[in-house]
């Protein structure tokens, strides 16, 4: 057995992610002592219950000592939590976050950032619609990718700190890889943002159709429905802070998706097939890539069965 890539880490929120990294730590010998603390005593009692580590009654007391500080809030309150992490670090400490949005994550950590401590925003693509403690579980991020935006005037050993924290995420079971965090926010605003957008929308429009009974909605919910429910039902607060931290590329993303949909709505409306077909049988080959790589399954239940997956 190999030695844990750190001594101790401090998991600061406990839903979904943090929950999961707690458990994959432990599972696969990435951390010698987990130490969790959650905002609300009711999560913190609920981590403790389940054994996920040593769960305190602060944040303070939580980091302090801590090698790897993994902020697991939601965007809008990493600044908050950065800000009372960043003073009871110990130097040369490395403080990352798992937020969906990398261009204000930095801002918020580099902004409570004292100059003896390494910032490392991240991303694991890989989650699930469910939260809270109990929801997480340790093979969530084996065979994800984990996105590493690194910031510029970290304390010296920047290098150092970017490989030690690439290593746990690699015994985590994670893919890793490195990227410019405002390249990262295009990316995700069409991958992953934009799709959560459009979900939330079909679903409170077929819900608000005035043709349709709510009850007949839910009983003959088709597959894709189905797919759109489930995606639809992740955290709200979370969803929220997504938006409007990442509003410029969320727009730009629905402004092209809106006129393609335009396009296909004048093919339907003048019966255009071939034009019909053309996109449709495009869809299908980016669908079969996706296979190929290994980013999901083509099982006939299109993966239902599989917890896990992107955020």
């Amino acid at each position: 057995m190999t030695d844990p890539v750190f001594s101790r880490i401090a998991i600061i929120g406990v839903g979904l992610i943090g929950s999961s990294i707690a458990r994959a730590a432990r599972e696969y010998a990435a951390a010698r002592e987990i130490v969790l603390y959650d905002a609300s005593p009711d999560v913190r009692a609920r981590a403790e219950a389940l054994g996920l580590g040593v769960v305190t009654e602060s944040l303070e007391a939580a980091v302090g000592g801590a090698d790897c500080v993994i902020l697991c809030v939601p965007v809008g309150a990493l600044g908050a939590a950065a800000a009372g992490a960043v003073p009871a670090m110990k130097p040369g400490a490395i403080l990352t976050d798992v937020g969906s949005v990398k261009g204000e994550a930095a801002r918020a950590l580099e902004l409570a950032a004292d100059g003896r401590i390494h910032v490392i925003p991240g991303h694991p693509i890989a989650g699930t619609e469910q939260s809270g403690p109990e929801a997480g579980f340790a093979t969530l991020f084996c065979g994800a990718w984990h996105i590493l935006t690194p910031v510029s005037g970290t304390a010296p050993g920047a290098d150092e700190a970017l490989a030690q924290l690439t290593a746990f995420w690699v015994a985590l079971g994670a893919k890793v890889e490195t990227m410019d965090a405002a390249r990262h926010d295009r990316v995700l605003a069409i991958t992953s943002h934009l799709p959560h957008l459009i979900a939330f929308n079909i679903v409170a429009t077929a819900f608000d159709m005035e043709t349709v009974e709510q009850g007949e909605v839910v009983k003959y919910s088709a597959g894709g429905f189905r797919d759109f429910t489930r995606i639809a039902a992740s955290d709200p607060v979370m969803w929220r802070d997504v938006f409007l931290n990442n509003r410029e590329a969320v727009l730009e993303c629905l402004g092209r998706f809106s006129e393609d949909l335009a396009a296909l709505q004048r093919a339907i409306r003048w019966g255009d097939g071939d034009m019909l077909m053309r996109e449709f049988t495009r869809a299908r080959t980016i669908r079969k890539a996706i296979i190929d790589a290994g980013q999901d399954s083509g099982a006939v239940n299109f993966g239902r069965n599989v917890p896990k997956t992107q955020d």
